[in-house]
């Protein structure tokens, strides 16, 4: 079995001096260049001095990852997912621990690392190919899928420092998954682009996962995790607090963060709208109204909504939308106040909107879901993606069974009868 081994990590730990002399590393090209010699590369501790006034993004990491997996990697931010990667992909290096590679890597990370931004798209996507080791000719005979999927074909020829986010961003991820690296590394794609983008990724990834290849995947979005990845790999403050199916490591984290989502709504920083009501907290309920984790098919399902006007004045006209979707963000259903005749009037500046959901209609899953209001047709607050929902198998039919895994989605009351002709 350890013939399969895609990538092995034994005791990894990352220390920063917070304050003190930085180490200057090479070009991330520099690292690749220099990697690329042979099929198994193997990175070692290097010595530090001594320092009191140290931090540890990542501290005795080992797991094993096989060739074919796909493992999501999650945590808070600041867990070290992002560290880990860059250690993998050889742009930092380890300050004490062993990582084996087999096989050729190809990295999507933070917008800015990887291509050269004097360099055209053209040449970039070239010299990514050139640097796995790939011909000419191997690079032409992908350039037209690169170029179709990344949607920049207008501005190919313009060097990337010219870029938006949004086009570097496409055309790295074309990149990264067209030139057939072994194993695929890719840190939070998802949080750059448009829907369309990111449903266009997700397929991409879906389809580099059957084919066999390897891939690790960081991503705040649970129901993209769950739907991509067989295993997951939960960090914690630099440290594996679980490595195991994605159901059950996804449950673990979420059920931590809820205990904390009062406290971090109110900082989180991916929220649109004018900011004069902020939503501060979300919780969930059973219909006996106990504090609850997740949903449960069938069951009856309250979301409750705490917010606060700055201006302290009661609120008029006020609209709230929860909008579910699932693994390709497609959207699944809406829930809006108006729609279905409640109309909300002389709010207090401060307190909570409860919607109730009857006979939770969706089966057992992860999926992600967003939230807005808007006062006086003008959005206040809208948070995306930051809410995760679970939800767990319930007896929805009242019959005791339950559709196969390969029939899941939306649970719908219905009837059945035959009849002779």
């Amino acid at each position: 079995m350890s013939d399969d081994i895609a990538i092995r990590v034994r005791g990894l730990g990352k220390k920063y001096l917070i304050g003190g002399p930085q180490v200057k590393y090479h070009t991330f090209r520099d690292a690749i260049v220099n990697s690329v010699k042979a099929p198994v590369r193997r990175l070692t501790r290097q010595g530090t001095d001594k320092s009191t006034n140290e931090f540890w993004a990542l501290k005795d990491v080992s797991f094993d990852v096989y060739q074919g997996e796909v493992i999501g990697i999650i945590g808070r931010n600041g867990a070290g997912k992002s560290t880990l990667l860059k250690i993998l992909s050889q742009i930092t290096t380890p300050t004490e621990g062993e990582v084996d590679i087999f096989g050729r890597v190809g990295s999507l990370l933070e917008v800015g690392t990887g291509f050269h931004p004097e360099l055209t798209g053209r040449e970039n996507i070239f010299l990514s190919g050139s640097i796995l080791g790939m011909q000419k000719r191997e690079i032409e005979g992908k350039f037209d899928g690169i170029i179709k999927f990344s949607e920049i074909e207008k501005f190919i020829d313009t060097p990337v420092k010219r870029y938006s986010s949004g086009m570097y961003v496409r055309l790295a991820f074309a990149v990264a998954a067209y030139l057939d690296p072994e194993i695929l590394l890719v840190d939070e794609v998802l949080a750059v682009g448009d829907i369309g983008f990111q449903e266009k990724c997700l397929g991409k990834m879906e389809s580099i996962a059957d084919s066999g290849r390897t891939v690790l995947f960081v991503s705040h979005n649970m129901a993209a995790i769950s739907n991509l990845c067989s295993k997951c790999i939960l960090l914690d403050k630099g440290k594996i607090l679980a490595y195991g199916s994605s159901e059950e490591v996804i449950n673990l984290y979420l059920n931590s963060m809820k205990k904390e989502s009062e406290i971090i709504l109110p900082e989180y920083s991916q929220r649109k709208g004018n900011g004069l009501v902020r939503f501060t907290g979300i919780k969930f309920f059973n219909s006996e109204g106990n504090d609850v984790n997740n949903a449960i098919s069938g069951k009856d399902f309250i979301i409750s909504l705490e917010y606060v006007s700055k201006e302290n004045k009661p609120l008029n006209n006020v609209m709230v939308w929860i909008t579910f979707y699932g693994l390709h963000r497609q959207l699944l259903f809406t829930l809006n106040n108006e729609l279905v005749g409640e109309k909300f009037v002389n709010l207090p500046p401060k307190g909570r909107i409860i919607c109730s959901i009857p006979q939770f209609p969706l089966s057992s899953g992860v999926y992600g879901f967003n939230f807005d209001i808007a006062v006086n047709g003008q959005i206040e607050d809208w948070i995306i993606d930051k809410a995760i929902l679970t939800v767990s198998d319930g007896d929805f039919f009242g019959t005791g069974r339950l559709p196969p895994d390969s029939h899941k989605g939306f649970l719908v009351h219905h009837n059945w009868k035959s009849e002779g002709i």
